[in-house]
């Protein structure tokens, strides 16, 4: 697998890496009901990735933290 690293990808390259990993069988994201539940759009959730702010692992925790952590 080649590096999703922010210094390794272009803007377009990390877009395509969101909705390829977010596609819940080619019927997008609609199963994993994230949105109806608080956790909101990928597109919004991973912006910070996208635009090269963030690293994947950093909005992660970030997520996980406020449900693990009873943020």
């Amino acid at each position: 697998m080649a590096s999703v690293l922010i210094k390794d990808t272009t803007r377009e390259q990390r877009e395509q890496i969101i909705r390829q990993s977010l596609d819940c069988g080619g019927g997008g994201c609609e199963n994993c009901s994230s949105c109806h539940l608080g956790g909101g759009l990928p597109d919004n959730i991973y912006r910070d990735y996208i635009e090269g702010k963030k690293e994947l692992a950093e909005i992660n925790m970030e997520y996980n933290a406020r449900y693990v952590g009873g943020r």
